[in-house]
């Protein structure tokens, strides 16, 4: 049977950061509730930063990587997003061309709320197992900025979204999807899968979210389990404690998490509670130690997780990772696959850990800052240019890394620029 899965992966975690312990003493936030993020930093977007940049900076060392004649194999490129920039336009019409792919490749944009990357992947993995077009690869981008700012609440959107804020994020990730699975060979057929209509978040504007965070936390747990169990029933034997070595959770916020494992563990395999802390540690934490310091970024965050499980698990010998996607409205997948050694290898070329470590690190001065001069440019802005000044010292301390930023947008086309 032909192997499939993912050849290369990176993240781009954005330019600046704020350390979210200090963002909740300024807000005065309850000190439990906020300990029960388990968040430590945020990636802010700045002025000049958007789905495209996130998304091409992020994809643009594997593409570096690879030889002309591989780089030309790309046939189709996802970029999934619930952050776009026009209603028709795709990001990856932009995203193609900064790249410089090869133009006989097919370009779209996906909308599923979180569940999007997973979508844009299982697309991409089913592309390559159809052998429409052999030898052919799919990139897929899952590029997304947090909004936390929320609309005016009636009577069932009444939850209190100040402890959204520390963990909304931005960045994205790159996913090359191939014959040649060098990091996460894909369990072909090994999907369970669940749906249904709910009002738990949304973004009724373009720029904005509301949503009910109590109905989102119940909506997540259940979908954990039909989609686990539609797993189960598509694969002989399969234990949730014994067949993953590893889990990697799409991640809102560690408590979250915390709290669908311990709920999973007690209903599939009858845990007691010293036994579910200690698999927590094990298997769930290699996954979130990246997602505590960028925060949710939607479609990009259970490929966050996975990177962050490669990144921190130890494979000296072949693993198996589940993976479970969650997306607000909503729909979810339980997939798996398996990692070795090579894979993590490949994981620390690209290096995430120091990528996220060396983002100019904001004060709460600065932070304000960009929020009363908004901290993105409004869904439909026509023309506007770029004021990379706005937080002295950014710019400077990122120059020679050869990042794309926006930098104009003229008559509703968006222009950028490598610094």
């Amino acid at each position: 049977m032909l192997n499939v899965g993912i050849e290369a992966i990176n993240f781009f975690g954005g330019t600046a950061c704020l350390n979210v312990r200090h963002l909740a003493e300024y807000r005065k936030l309850d000190t439990t509730r906020f300990e029960n993020l388990l968040m430590k930093e945020k990636s802010v977007i700045l002025p000049y930063e958007d789905p495209v940049t996130l998304g091409v900076n992020a994809a643009k060392p594997i593409i570096d990587s690879l030889s002309e004649e591989e780089k030309n194999k790309i046939e189709l490129l996802i970029t999934c997003t619930e952050s776009g920039i026009d209603f028709g336009k795709s990001l990856s019409t932009y995203v193609h061309d900064y790249l410089g792919l090869n133009r006989h490749c097919r370009l779209m944009e996906i909308k599923n709320a979180c569940y999007s990357g997973t979508a844009g992947f299982q697309m991409a993995v089913n592309f390559i197992l159809s052998q429409s077009s052999p030898g052919a690869k799919a990139l897929v981008i899952a590029s997304d900025l947090a909004r936390f700012m929320t609309v005016d609440a009636g009577e069932v959107l009444t939850e209190d979204w100040s402890f959204a804020e520390p963990s909304s994020g931005a960045g994205a990730a790159a996913i090359l999807v191939s014959e040649k699975p060098y990091v996460f060979q894909v369990d072909i057929g090994a999907n369970g899968y669940y749906g249904y209509e709910v009002m738990d978040t949304c973004r009724p504007v373009p720029d904005n979210e509301a949503g009910n965070s109590d109905l989102s936390l119940l909506s997540y747990l259940d979908c954990c389990e039909q989609a686990y169990l539609h797993y189960q029933s598509k694969v002989e034997n399969a234990d949730y404690q014994k067949t993953f070595d590893y889990i990697a959770y799409h991640t809102p916020f560690g408590g979250m998490v915390k709290g669908v494992h311990r709920t999973m563990m007690r209903k599939m395999v009858k845990a007691k509670p010293a036994e579910i802390e200690k698999d927590f540690k094990e298997r769930v934490t290699p996954g979130m130690t990246f997602c505590q310091r960028v925060g949710n970024v939607m479609g990009a965050t259970v490929f966050l997780s996975l990177l962050s499980t490669i990144h921190n698990g130890n494979f000296e010998q072949p693993k198996r990772i589940g993976c479970f996607s969650y997306g607000s409205g909503c729909c979810c997948e339980f997939y798996s696959g398996v990692v070795t050694q090579k894979g993590k290898d490949i994981i620390l070329g690209y290096d995430v850990d120091s990528q996220l470590s060396q983002r100019y690190r904001l004060s709460i001065e600065e932070y304000n800052k960009l929020l009363m001069q908004s901290n993105f440019i409004p869904f439909g802005t026509r023309n506007c240019i770029m004021n990379f000044d706005l937080i002295p010292g950014i710019m400077e301390s990122m120059k020679g890394k050869n990042r794309l930023y926006l930098t104009e947008i003229k008559e509703f086309h968006r222009e950028y620029q490598w610094i």
